[in-house]
């Protein structure tokens, strides 16, 4: 259902709504989340461009740090359930079944201790992603994530998110393009000091050209089409929606 409030009310909405269950988890949680939702172009990208409709509600979120985007997906389902959703926006599921991999301890400790309580109950998986199971999902999500693995390790992860996908599935998928090579040494930059900030090691990182990314999905079996993201900040980030041509 929808209604004549504003896109703009609906994002603040959105946002303290997604948010502040993170003060559970304390100071450090809840001011990350509020910046990270408040500042990051993708997630209200997502949601502007229709990228997550109403059908995909099996969820695999790899990397999901402290399950940000579970939060925004029951957030936006009782927006609608409230008849609060803008009308220029799409509707996106009104249930998630919602899996997370992160595999940093302390990141599922905060998810878990945040937004355990939701319903449907969110499930998170301490583990890696190259070697977690992934289960059947409609739509699959990896934001900036998918650079801490070498090219090979890249390949077998898409690989197995292809496998867990139906014909028609969805990856969303964000990642740096090597092409431009001012703006991702930048992202390169605060991709490592945000690590730090989090408590956690860094890594080394293996980038890729948007022209590699998107040949290796093709080749994979996916549709591509790309769309830029990184509107306000200096970084060099792609959106790639790449939807599963064939099961």
């Amino acid at each position: 259902m929808s209604t004549v409030i504003s896109t703009d009310a609906a994002w603040r909405q959105l946002h303290d709504a997604a948010t502040e269950p993170y003060r559970k988890a304390g100071k450090f949680a809840y001011e990350f989340a509020r910046g990270k939702l408040g500042r990051d172009p993708v997630f209200r990208g997502l949601i502007e461009r229709g990228l997550i409709d109403a059908g995909r509600g099996r969820v695999l979120d790899i990397g999901c740090g402290q399950g940000l985007f579970a939060s925004l997906l029951s957030s936006m389902a009782a927006m609608q359930a409230k008849g609060q959703w803008p009308s220029r926006w799409a509707p996106t599921p009104a249930r998630s079944d919602y899996i997370g991999i992160e595999l940093m301890p302390r990141d599922v400790a905060r998810a878990e201790s945040s937004i355990g309580h939701l319903q449907p109950t969110p499930r998170f998986v301490c583990g890696n992603m190259c070697t977690a199971a992934f289960p059947a999902s409609d739509l699959v999500v990896i934001l900036d994530v998918l650079h801490y693995v070498d090219h090979e390790a890249q390949e077998g992860v898409l690989r197995r998110v292809r496998d867990a996908l139906p014909a028609g599935g969805r990856l969303l998928l964000r990642v740096g393009d090597a092409a431009s090579r001012r703006g991702f040494a930048i992202s390169q930059w605060v991709d490592r000091t945000v690590t730090r900030i989090r408590g956690h090691k860094v890594s080394p990182t293996w980038g890729r050209t948007l022209q590699d990314w998107t040949a290796v999905l093709q080749r994979l079996g996916f549709r591509v089409q790309s769309i830029p993201m990184s509107e306000g900040t200096p970084f060099a980030n792609v959106l790639l929606v790449a939807d599963r041509i064939d099961a």
